[in-house]
């Protein structure tokens, strides 16, 4: 596009901030690093839970039987705040995504807040639930290596350092 042209598409630049043709080093790799992600978020989402549970099992004491009813919600007791917490986070990673040098990024640049975060989660695993992992394979076949529920929520996964050079740019 020229500059003539421009000036008549005042959204033009932003649009193409995140093209895949102008900018491909920002989604090289970003499928298997996503994958490598999602292993290290669990194992500390695991690592939170052994914790939580333990202290359920503590407050269930305390409370004669009543605390352990707990148990029954907790995963989302842990897991959605640690997504919230941290891919909605001032750094738009969880700590498996950071680990792998990715970072969440909006369509129009903006980094995603809690609520959208934990959408994000959410989507991905009734995703998986109900299409099995071929929710993970439309990642091969779109431009900016984009998961179903990612192009749901107009959301992207980026390498942070092309992001990073890219922003610098601007």
């Amino acid at each position: 596009m020229n500059n003539a042209n421009a000036a008549y598409e005042p959204n033009a630049e932003r649009r193409n901030a995140f093209n895949p043709d102008m900018h491909p080093a920002l989604f090289d790799g970003i499928l298997s690093r996503r994958i490598l992600a999602f292993l290290i978020d669990s194992f500390l989402i695991m690592l939170l839970m052994i914790a939580a549970s333990l202290v359920i099992a503590v407050v269930g004491v305390i409370t004669f039987g009543i605390g352990w009813l707990l148990y029954a919600a907790l995963l989302p007791i842990v897991a959605l705040p640690y997504i919230g917490l941290t891919l909605g986070g001032y750094k738009a990673a969880t700590p498996g995504m950071r680990v792998m040098g990715l970072e969440m990024r909006l369509w129009y640049g903006a980094k995603p807040y809690a609520l959208l975060a934990i959408m994000h989660s959410l989507l991905f695993w009734f995703g998986n639930t109900i299409l099995t992992p071929l929710i993970i394979l439309v990642g091969l076949f779109t431009r900016r290596k984009q998961l179903l529920h990612d192009m749901i929520l107009g959301t992207m996964i980026m390498d942070r350092d092309a992001l990073r050079d890219l922003e610098s740019l601007h």
